[in-house]
């Protein structure tokens, strides 16, 4: 009897989660940043201070399954370097995006290489999907 209720009192914290948060796995951060990215991309697309200067900007998608993600991340950080010339590229929204687009594309080339597989390699996906 003692050793049933010494075992219950173990396990009780494990069935009520975790004292303290459990950290993300590389791939599950890479996740939740390739959504986040998407849609502030499509933010910034259809923001008042940025639209004039981002509407001919093809719209993002990033699918972490994809080969191709790492190429378009590039691409894409390539077009919003090249705003520094016009004003909206200095907006805060704009420096953001930049800036998650940039860490993820490090975090998924060097931090997570032997956590990630590419599913896939097509392109074209990544850009029908986009929008």
């Amino acid at each position: 009897m003692f050793g049933s209720a010494l075992l219950g009192l173990i396990m009780m914290p494990l069935v009520w989660g975790q004292p303290y948060p459990i950290p993300p796995t590389c791939y599950s951060k890479v996740l939740a940043m390739g959504r986040e990215i998407t849609q502030r991309a499509a933010e910034i697309k259809r923001d008042y201070d940025t639209r004039s200067c981002t509407e001919h900007f093809p719209d993002l998608y990033i699918d972490m399954h994809n080969a191709c993600v790492m190429s378009t991340m590039r691409t894409y950080l390539s077009m919003l370097s090249g705003l520094r010339e016009r004003r909206c590229g200095y907006t805060r929204k704009v420096q953001s995006l930049r800036a998650m687009v940039s860490q993820l594309h490090i975090i998924t080339g060097q931090k997570c290489h032997g956590e990630l597989v590419f599913t896939y390699d097509d392109c074209a996906v990544l850009a029908s999907r986009s929008g």
